[in-house]
């Protein structure tokens, strides 16, 4: 759920939201030096956080976040945010006791409520002499905070700040509110993003203004803007959405349109986007994610590489909709009860269930050294059609990553928190 665990810190998020960005000088001297990776470039390691909370009272999210550990450890060390020893003592009966001692689990203690690392985690450059430094992007909980600046600057918005000196890195401030959950990189000087949820974070900046920052931040030769991202990752204050079978569905404290719910970088010139399946098309949610996604389509077909050249376009297979009934005592149902939902002016049924739509993506994957940590959505009961939607996935990205083993991961758990397994990832560059 984008969970937003102790509700009475809501206040002190947009603080950031104040810092003023650096100027151009501040980096002219490097820019020639410094680049964003790909995340399909080698790396140093993965970040994760442990959870503070349960979305769903019958699934456990620790139970994902130990087999994503388990299967990336061998060839990536983790480095793993806890904020104390009880929390962690959850989590090491699920793991090797040697990765703790060998240094393929390096434990970081740090205060912090959202386990979202791919968002408010540490953005890392490097040169092509070995250093490495970071950007910095400001965090409001995704929209979900009120707009206030009687606030304190702490917890989620400064963990990549606290990581910065820890590390004793340069930290370059954007002055801008976003998430890494919103960017996708070539490593070549190209970054896509959805318009849609930028805008929303930052209202008083213009398309033009925003890739001005991100190209002086980031080093980066080409912006490119996808208009929205797909229904299911609309924001739940918005209210439910149309579902299958006439169903009304809430969301489930989603992004309100980050781009790896639906498109990826493969390499430095392929592109993988979602694609909905002809036999959905009496499903709405599928119809509107048909039409956003055709939308998004034609941009990138339209648009060239940062030497000009066209992008190479495959398809990735989209789930159908996966619907649950919440109730009190589900985590995420907890949270979006207490919601204001002004734009449809019909409150939220308290204490009744209600219908909720997992945020599930055969593009939210972890690419890492030597593996693809990829979704699966079948369980026994389920529509069969999800099976085999699972295995075509599968299949696909064996043939887009042939050096890579994929592993597929039921991540359900995370999916009815608002995000999934790539999400909960943020890769470290190697440095070179």
């Amino acid at each position: 759920m984008r969970t937003l665990v102790l509700i009475f810190f809501v206040s002190f998020f947009l603080s950031a939201c104040q810092k003023p960005a650096s100027t151009p000088e501040t980096d002219r001297a490097t820019a020639t030096e410094w680049r964003m990776p790909g995340e399909f470039e080698p790396q140093d390691a993965v970040w994760m956080a442990l959870n503070n909370v349960q979305h769903l009272a019958d699934e456990n999210n620790e139970d994902v976040i130990a087999q994503i550990i388990r299967s990336i450890i061998e060839t990536t060390p983790v480095k793993l945010i806890v904020k104390n020893d009880s929390a962690l003592q959850v989590i090491k009966p699920k793991l090797p006791a040697e990765a703790f001692t060998n240094g393929r689990i390096k434990v970081i203690k740090m205060d912090y409520q959202e386990f979202w690392v791919r968002d408010m985690g540490p953005s890392y450059l490097v040169n092509g002499k070995g250093g490495k430094k970071m950007v910095d992007l400001n965090f409001n909980t995704w929209g979900y905070i009120p707009d206030t600046t009687d606030v304190l600057a702490d917890l989620d918005e400064t963990v990549d700040e606290r990581i910065a000196k820890m590390e004793g890195l340069e930290l370059a401030s954007t002055g801008m509110i976003s998430e890494g959950g919103n960017h996708e990189f070539n490593g070549k000087g190209v970054m896509l993003a959805v318009a849609q949820s930028d805008q929303n974070r930052n209202p008083n900046l213009s398309l033009a203004q925003m890739a001005a920052i991100y190209k002086q931040k980031y080093h980066l030769k080409k912006v490119i803007w996808l208009k929205k991202g797909v229904l299911e990752d609309e924001h739940t204050f918005n209210g439910p959405i149309d579902g299958p079978n006439g169903q009304k569905v809430y969301t489930v404290v989603t992004t309100n349109g980050h781009i790896d719910e639906h498109v990826r970088f493969i390499d430095a010139r392929t592109i993988a986007v979602a694609e909905a399946d002809p036999s959905d098309m009496d499903d709405p949610i599928a119809v509107e994610n048909k039409k956003r996604i055709d939308e998004n389509l034609e941009i990138l077909r339209k648009e060239t590489d940062q030497d000009g050249k066209p992008f190479k376009i495959v398809r990735m297979p989209m789930p159908r909709s996966i619907i649950r009934m919440q109730k009190p005592g589900d985590g995420t149902y907890d949270y979006i009860a207490t919601m204001e939902y002004k734009k449809t002016g019909i409150p939220f049924p308290v204490g009744k269930p209600v219908a909720t739509i997992a945020a599930a993506s055969y593009l939210n994957f972890l690419i890492t050294n030597g593996l693809i940590i990829a979704q699966k959505f079948y369980r026994p009961g389920m529509d069969p059609v999800l099976k085999q939607r699972d295995e075509q996935s599968k299949k696909q990205l064996e043939s887009l990553f042939p050096g890579r083993k994929v592993i597929q991961i039921d991540a359900t758990a995370i999916n009815f928190g608002g995000g999934g397994i790539h999400c909960i990832t943020k890769q470290e560059p190697l440095s070179k």
